[in-house]
């Protein structure tokens, strides 16, 4: 069956314990020139104050927004991930993390890049603390050449400068051509057809801990025979800058997510043996839209 030439999308974002930033990410999203067609808050855990934050927020929410809530029992973003793709209700799926603050172009732009056979791989401006500080006191986002962040090197992957502001920049033509290569894994800011999720089981839910279960979708992904396109001047988003969970090296191939990654990679693995369908028969029906509660509760 072909696809819709405007497909219905879901913007998935996830989060733990971080309502200030949230409450950002919502703002900017609430402020699209396309909407989505619903947004899904994947939560690992988080206190009842960001519950009381999204019941706050959709009040006055353009479209549904539904809480999928998990308890916390440690870092479990594979899980939480899979009951947010489980629970969504549109033909495609953007996934970003909760401190990533939104070109109003954003969703529009990964709709324009979409097409059958790919998903679509995005970048972060990652801000200064400096800027990060601006933006949680209320500050304007500032997107393009002058937003205040820091930028890796070609030659230094390890280490970021100022530098390389080109890619702040949103040029849709010139987005066009870069979507024919590849890109780098990167779960923050990435969107995929639901169905090709479906196909591959989702994430693999023995990941627990910081890392590597994007990567290890994205390689299940392509061994379906999927191309990833990445996306450069267009789906522009601001990183929030913050102390990091990760390990003191997240590529040690002796960290038991990376054991799985090579495991996947020998094996040439497609499906997730504990994944996505441990999930889909929670939500035979959309998860409740906070909008309808609070005007019940009104």
């Amino acid at each position: 069956m072909p696809r819709p030439a405007v497909p219905s999308v879901s913007l998935m974002i996830s989060t733990y314990n971080w309502k200030q930033a949230l409450a950002l990410v919502l703002r900017s999203v609430a402020g699209q020139s396309r909407l989505p067609d619903e947004v899904i808050i994947a939560d690992d855990g988080s206190r009842e104050d960001t519950g009381q934050l999204l019941r706050d927020i959709a009040r006055g929410f353009p479209v549904p927004l539904r809480h999928v809530w998990q308890p916390d029992d440690g870092f479990r973003l594979a899980r939480c991930r899979n009951r947010g793709i489980a629970a969504a209700r549109s033909e495609y799926l953007i996934q970003l993390d909760g401190d990533m603050i939104l070109h109003r172009h954003f969703v529009a732009d990964h709709l324009r890049l979409a097409r059958p056979g790919h998903f679509l791989q995005g970048t972060r401006i990652r801000t200064t603390e400096t800027e990060t500080a601006r933006l949680l006191g209320g500050g304007e986002p500032n997107f393009g050449w002058s937003v205040d962040a820091y930028f890796r090197t070609e030659n230094d992957r390890s280490t970021y400068h100022f530098g390389r502001r080109h890619h702040t920049l949103r040029l849709p033509w010139l987005a066009r051509i870069k979507a024919r290569s590849s890109g780098h894994p990167m779960g923050c800011n990435v969107s995929f057809w639901r169905e090709d999720l479906l196909r591959v089981n989702g994430y693999d839910e023995r990941m627990q801990g910081y890392g590597s279960e994007d990567l290890e979708l994205d390689l299940r992904l392509r061994n379906a025979g999927l191309k990833r396109s990445q996306i450069k001047f267009a789906a522009l988003a601001l990183h929030l800058e913050h102390r990091s969970v990760a390990p003191p090296d997240p590529s040690d191939p002796d960290l038991p997510n990376n054991r799985l990654l090579d495991e996947a990679r020998r094996e040439g693995r497609v499906r997730s043996t504990q994944g996505l369908d441990n999930h889909l028969m929670d939500f035979t029906q959309a998860p409740p839209d906070l909008r309808v509660q609070e005007a019940v509760r009104a």
